[in-house]
């Protein structure tokens, strides 16, 4: 298949996540036209061959396939509402992929109201953060009928690990798998926050109390993966901040109420969410409830590996202590 037989993509929303989305888009080779609020976004795009619009009737007038990757359900609904926004350029038959992690009542609202056109809508949110968007490895979840994700299925391919997209329902199921996907995460995050704290306050060796608790049926990928990192470097994830960490968090509750589920566990975790957001701020990073934790001992969770390596590595145990820094606590709740 060659360039001029690819469908025409138009992509609005050229932040963390849609810059590398978009970048893997013209390195597959489909045309690209883009908008975004920051017309400075989209520079690089243009000096790489994609085409600027000024608003999103523009691209959705002149492409194939619509793409929108944006922050909140608000903003999703103001850009397809506007007078220059999708729904006054898409054409009748049009497809839109929504890819932001939203609320599965966005797209069946849409969809109801202009049935008669016939519009392609299809929920498909990713998880992998920016760094999975720049390398083209986002896992995408799918709401749509099986014909219709044929046929955009290249196109997300180009964005995403082709065996990590999948097809979970219908139109908006995609978007309650993610939200559902992002619940557990930030519980597994508070959760694990508690007990290395309490641990390490027992007297507990913090290596120690991570082998057992991995080895154990409590196991988790985030006790294995993802707190590494903030327990070698320090780093609580500023990639994605906690603003949207908390928007997330409260788009899955309103989803859990829509359905008359009820979640204390989750409310819970929110509000831990929360307090963290109103100490360190907005733009902190999506794991920093660890540091709340931290903060209150009045230490910081660090592992040191110990001992001669080799004699580690042939045990088959990694033996490491925890660091204990006195911290500075000028904003500590009491």
């Amino acid at each position: 298949m060659t360039t001029s037989d690819l469908p025409v993509i138009g992509f609005i929303g050229l932040g963390n996540m849609g810059s590398g989305m978009t970048r893997n888009i013209l390195r597959a080779g489909f045309p690209l036209i883009v908008t975004d609020a920051r017309p400075e976004a989209a520079d690089e795009l243009v000096a790489r061959g994609a085409t600027w619009a000024e608003d999103p009737r523009t691209v959705a007038a002149n492409s194939d396939i619509v793409i929108t990757m944006l922050p909140t359900p608000k903003i999703v609904d103001a850009v397809a509402r506007g007078e220059h926004g999708i729904l006054a350029g898409i054409r009748d038959g049009g497809i839109w992929i929504e890819m932001s992690t939203s609320v599965p009542e966005v797209l069946a609202t849409i969809r109801a109201e202009f049935f008669d056109r016939g519009l392609v809508l299809i929920d498909a949110p990713v998880s992998g953060m920016s760094v999975g968007a720049a390398n083209g490895t986002l896992q995408i979840f799918v709401g749509a009928e099986a014909a219709e994700y044929a046929r955009v299925r290249p196109v997300l391919e180009a964005m995403g690990d082709p065996e990590r997209i999948f097809l979970v329902g219908g139109v908006g199921a995609g978007y309650a798998v993610k939200l559902l996907i992002n619940q557990l995460w930030f519980s597994h995050l508070v959760a694990t926050s508690e007990v290395l704290a309490i641990g390490a306050s027992a007297g507990v060796d913090l290596g120690v109390l991570r082998s057992a608790l991995i080895a154990s049926p409590a196991r988790s990928n985030f006790l294995e993966q993802d707190v590494l990192s903030i327990l070698n470097q320090g780093d609580y994830d500023e990639g994605f901040a906690i603003a949207l960490a908390c928007k997330d968090l409260g788009l899955s509750i309103d989803l859990a109420r829509s359905v008359g589920v009820p979640v204390e566990l989750s409310s819970l975790v929110e509000q831990v969410y929360r307090r963290a957001l109103a100490q360190y701020g907005p733009t902190a990073g999506e794991m920093t409830p660890f540091k709340l934790y931290e903060d209150l001992m009045r230490r910081e969770l660090r592992l040191t590996q110990l001992g001669d390596p080799v004699a580690a590595a042939g045990s088959g145990v990694v033996h490491e202590t925890v660091t204990l820094t006195e911290g500075q606590m000028p904003h500590v709740a009491g």
